[in-house]
């Protein structure tokens, strides 16, 4: 039975900043374009995560009068802090003239970026272009000399041993000249387009960070709106793990608070999720957190490897963009502004290939055009800061930061490397000493089933598990006795447990129910065996304000 289809100029995958800036900048460059959006979340900006402070460089190209357009970028930087955690409860206040430039927060915004996303959509849509929440791209289409000409989305309906339910819907190919991929970090049809047509190749491993975010609702007398705090140390320095802490002060006395942990790391005990539950007892963040009320979590990974593991960002049939590529700075440890710049070249590269009657062909001018923004400008001169920080840790890596950064600007003649890739640098159990997390309080630290329930996650309980395993027995004859199964910690939702069956055996159990997308397992997974792929469309979390 063949699948009903549907033309356009360009379909993009992702309605994230890169992806809604790509498809607003096509339609200004010409409305007749026929330009589509598919977005797994159940709405634009359900699956959106980030911190986020804002700088608006790309915005103010991409929409100048945004100000007067009641875009939800209101609340200004007012003040920054950068704290040095030296312990579970002393910290320094690292003075401003020893702070890289790139952690300066001046004429910048605390946003929710979902409700960014949101207001981004609808200007998307204003323009005339097609967006389709709930449908999740769970397939590339390719012709016959391995073109891309387009997305499948995922067939609906199907239950947990792929048999149709009487709900079955079958999925929808939606065609293009061209293709962007906007998925976001670790997007799995962009890992499967690397792979195909070895983007990756003279590169570094792309490198990753886990984030995990709470938003609270405080009492007004503790509210400072505009109040931006970034801390490095403690916890994760107590097992030599790289990362820091992040807490804003948006309106509305709203507090967002999170740590983001590289997934570098080496101890199979250690639970990103507990170092988060650990960071919010630390003096200068409870702090802000004391008397307040909770609203809602989730967790996202973040691409971190700069430059260096950024792929070739064009194929035959499309481009990679945004954190698909990896365009992050974490240097600044901001990625909306980069990525929605990635989206505007992207259109205007496709723009002038549609105006010459091309179609499916390699934008290799892309690249080009790409060198020359001051997106790319500004992650060259940052290239070093993250290897800076692997390799010589992160005292003397911030050190070597701030004269390649501050003093130099990034123009000093050498780039680092980084060519251990995450999932190779954890040691087995017997190597690192266990980590004994303390009990939640239930009112700074919370577990985690609690905690995925404010991330309204949902996904329909029978359908094809999204969590596959390449080797269904690794977990138990390998992974179990080397890292006492570190699935169990490096997931931020509690997806995957270790039970005992009624014969007394291990059985490995995956509650794909609670997964909140955010490709941690993907990355981590020491022997790789763990693929995501999209579940059903609308499934997964449903971010009122991330």
């Amino acid at each position: 039975m063949s699948r009903e289809s549907m033309e356009y100029d360009v379909v993009i995958v992702g309605a994230g900043p890169a992806g809604l800036s790509a498809a607003c900048r096509l339609k200004q460059l010409n409305a007749n374009y026929s330009v589509c959006v598919i977005e797994k979340g159940s709405a634009v900006g359900a699956h959106i995560l980030s911190g986020a402070v804002f700088e608006p460089t790309a915005l103010n190209e991409l929409i100048p009068d945004w100000k007067s357009m009641s875009a939800p970028v209101t609340t200004g930087v007012t003040d920054d802090q950068i704290l040095l955690l030296t312990s579970d409860s002393k910290h320094i206040k690292v003075p401003g003239l020893f702070a890289p430039k790139t952690m300066k927060n001046h004429g910048n915004y605390i946003i929710s970026l979902g409700k960014f996303c949101s207001w981004l959509g609808a200007q998307a849509e204003a323009l005339g272009v097609d967006i389709f929440p709930g449908f999740a791209a769970s397939e590339i289409l390719f012709d016959q000399d391995g073109k891309v000409t387009g997305i499948a989305t995922g067939d609906m309906g199907l239950s947990r041993t792929g048999d149709k339910k009487d709900t079955f819907m079958q999925g929808m190919e939606l065609h293009a000249k061209y293709t962007l991929f906007a998925e976001g970090c670790r997007g799995h049809l962009g890992k499967q387009l690397i792979d195909k047509y070895n983007l990756d190749e003279g590169k570094d491993p792309q490198h990753y960070g886990i984030g995990i975010k709470e938003l609270w609702k405080v009492p007004s007398e503790q509210h400072k709106p505009g109040l931006v705090v970034h801390s490095a140390g403690w916890p994760l320095n107590e097992t030599n793990t790289l990362g820091g802490g992040f807490l804003y002060h948006l309106e509305d006395n709203q507090v967002a608070v999170g740590l983001i942990t590289n997934l570098s790391y080496s101890n199979p005990h250690l639970s990103p999720y507990d170092e988060f539950q650990r960071y919010k007892h630390h003096p200068s963040i409870k702090q802000h957190l004391e008397g307040g009320e909770r609203l809602t979590y989730g967790a996202r990974a973040i691409t971190k490897g700069g430059l260096q593991s950024q792929p070739k960002m064009s194929f035959p049939g499309g481009l990679l963009i945004g954190d698909d590529a990896g365009t992050l700075n974490f240097a600044k440890i901001k990625g909306s502004h980069t990525a929605m710049k990635s989206g505007m070249v992207a259109a205007e590269s496709v723009a002038k290939a549609l105006a010459n009657n091309q179609a499916n062909s390699d934008i290799v001018e892309f690249a080009h055009a790409y060198q020359k923004s001051w997106a790319f400008k500004e992650l060259h001169r940052q290239r070093n800061f993250g290897p800076a920080q692997h390799k010589f840790g992160y005292l003397l890596g911030s050190a070597y930061a701030f004269i390649d950064i501050n003093i130099f600007n990034g123009c000093l003649p050498w780039t680092l490397k980084d060519t251990v890739a995450d999932h190779l640098t954890m040691k087995t159990v017997d190597e690192c000493d266990v980590i004994n997390y303390p009990k939640y309080d239930g009112v700074l630290s919370f577990d985690k089933p609690s905690s995925v329930f404010l991330s309204n996650t949902n996904h329909e309980e029978d359908q094809p598990c999204h969590l596959q395993l390449s080797d269904p027995d690794l977990p138990i004859l390998h992974n179990l006795t080397a890292y006492n199964e570190a699935a169990q910690r490096y997931c931020p939702a509690g997806v995957y447990e270790v039970v005992e069956d009624s014969d007394g055996s291990s059985k490995f159990q995956i509650n794909a129910q609670n997964c909140v997308h955010c490709k941690t397992c993907d990355i981590k997974e020491p022997s790789q065996n763990i693929n995501w792929v999209t579940p059903e469309g609308s499934g997964g979390p449903n971010y009122p304000n991330m």
